[in-house]
C-alpha cells in the first residue's frame, strides 16, 4: 500500500464548512476558510466620495480594512444598524493580491458542514442581487442557502479605488 496515496485521500475532504448569516430575511454563506473574524458594529471611519456602499474603513492590527455594506452594494434598502449587526472580516483575492475587507450583514446564524456534492449550480437569474456574486446554493436544515463568492464583491478597479482613497 502506498502510504502517500492514502495520505492524500484522507486529506482532501468532501465536506467545507461554511459561516451563514442573514441579509433581507435570507440566508447567505460564506467558506468558513475566507472568514478572518466576526466583529459587532462599531464605529468606522468614513471616507469622502466613495461608493456609498462602503460605510468607510476600521483599523485592524496595523491595516486599514474597508467596509462594506451588502445591503447597499446589493441595491437593498438600507436599515438602521441594531444589537445583532455585526462586520464579517474577509481574505479576499485580487488578482495576486491578498487582501482583507469587511462586510456588515444583519444577523450571523452559525456554522454548518456541508457536504460539495450538494451544492448545487448559481440560478441563471437572480432575485435582488446580482448572480455574479453567487458561487451555489445548498440546503441547510430545511433553508436555502447563498453561497457568495467573497472574491467577486469588488472588482479589482473597486479595491484599486478603494486603496487610493484610503
Amino acid at each position: 500500500m502506498n502510504m502517500d496515496t492514502n495520505h492524500s485521500n484522507w486529506m482532501q475532504s468532501n465536506t467545507e464548512q461554511i459561516l451563514t448569516f442573514s441579509l433581507n430575511n435570507e440566508e447567505f454563506g460564506v467558506n468558513i476558510l475566507m472568514v478572518n473574524e466576526i466583529r459587532e458594529w462599531s464605529n468606522i471611519t468614513t471616507i469622502p466620495g466613495i461608493a456609498n456602499y462602503v460605510k468607510g474603513v476600521l483599523h485592524l492590527r496595523g491595516n486599514i480594512v474597508p467596509i462594506i455594506d451588502l445591503r447597499e452594494k446589493f441595491g437593498l434598502e438600507p436599515i438602521p444598524y441594531g444589537p445583532t449587526t455585526v462586520v464579517i472580516l474577509l481574505n479576499i483575492s485580487s488578482g495576486e493580491e491578498q487582501s482583507v475587507i469587511g462586510i456588515v450583514v444583519d444577523a450571523v446564524s452559525d456554522t454548518h458542514a456541508v457536504d460539495n456534492n450538494e451544492i448545487r449550480e448559481k440560478p441563471t437569474v437572480g432575485g435582488f442581487i446580482d448572480v455574479e456574486y453567487i458561487e451555489g446554493l445548498v440546503e441547510v436544515d430545511e433553508r436555502l442557502v447563498l453561497l457568495l463568492d467573497v472574491n467577486k464583491l469588488l472588482t479589482e478597479g473597486q479595491l484599486n479605488e478603494l486603496k487610493a482613497a484610503i
